[in-house]
């Protein structure tokens, strides 16, 4: 009978940024390590092996900003940890559209996940971790699997830090491009709803515009219209999880190709005419270096799919 082969993840710090603030730290860790059986993350909170700010803490304990969660050495079986493929990691390397000693930015392609969890091996950190260029590499903020574009990521935890705070200032901005369904009637379009994160029996998080939520801002900016449809600049001012699609959807505008907030018989009829993803993209971001103190703007070009969409729209 063929031996089991075994993979070690080494002891690793994780600093907490605001997309995972007043997560439960079981959920938190069954997502980051995806291939375990929940089980042994049970046993390991139980142990006091897994520390947030160098304490034990509950299965139930909330994580909170800037918490320091300290993941202890696991043994992983191969088969649920595959290295990623080549393929994927030079894909990675090739969309880096600017880099410094601190952080680089890449234009991620749609389809991809930021890191590994809820079912899916390996994503973004995981590959460029695995090209041995960046084996430190975090991730600065989120984007959602089927949304492309432009993504922040840091060289280490210091640099992490430093660059997470930056982008909390005021300064720093994100624009996205999206196709929105209907007809958006002004020009700029102010939604600013409080949202609510929820996660049903399934474990599939749903965000909801819930008075109860926290504070959210986008503003949609009108950029062209179609018969049944709105291509609108969007920037946001906070960076809450689903956030553009769901302030689309509770105005009546949703993303077109979304399949959590958005009308299955339209995204069918787009579809059909050559829709065949999400049409939400991080087009770029700016903030100011925390080294050199100037001001960094980078931007993130459309794929191909979206560009030739684009154009059989206007046509």
């Amino acid at each position: 009978m063929k031996e089991q082969i075994k993979k070690k993840i080494n002891t690793k710090q994780i600093v907490i940024s605001d997309n995972y603030v007043g997560q439960r730290i079981d959920n938190f860790l069954i997502r980051y390590f995806g291939g375990i059986p929940n089980s042994r993350i049970y046993q390991m909170l139980r142990k006091g092996e897994v520390r947030v700010n160098s304490g034990r803490i509950k299965q139930t304990y909330r994580l909170a900003l800037d918490d320091v969660v300290r993941i202890p050495p696991v043994y992983i079986d191969d088969k649920f940890k595959p290295k990623p493929a080549k393929s994927l990691q030079k894909k990675l390397q090739n969309s880096i559209l600017y880099e410094d000693e601190l952080s680089i930015v890449i234009n991620k392609p749609a389809g991809i996940v930021v890191h590994s969890g809820s079912g899916q091996l390996n994503g973004v950190i995981e590959a460029l971790r695995a090209t041995g260029i960046y084996p430190k590499i975090e991730l600065v903020h989120r984007l959602d699997k089927d949304t492309s574009g432009c993504l922040i990521l840091a060289k280490d935890i210091p640099a992490l830090r430093l660059l997470q705070k930056t982008l909390n200032d005021i300064s720093s901005k994100k624009r996205y491009l999206a196709l929105l369904s209907g007809k958006l009637n002004q020009n700029q379009l102010i939604v600013d709803s409080p949202l609510q994160k929820n996660t049903i029996s399934s474990g599939e998080r749903i965000v909801k515009v819930d008075v109860n939520g926290k504070t959210a801002k986008t503003v949609f900016f009108r950029k062209d219209l179609f018969d049944n449809a709105t291509l609108a600049e969007v920037e946001i001012y906070t960076g809450r999880t689903h956030q553009i699609r769901v302030h689309g959807a509770s105005v009546g505008h949703f993303v077109l190709g979304d399949r959590k907030y958005g009308d299955k018989l339209l995204n069918r009829q787009f579809k059909e005419r050559g829709l065949n993803r999400m049409f939400l993209h991080a087009q770029s971001v700016s903030f100011i270096s925390p080294l050199s103190k100037e001001k960094i703007t980078v931007n993130s070009p459309l794929d191909d799919e979206l560009k030739d969409f684009l154009k059989q729209m206007k046509k």
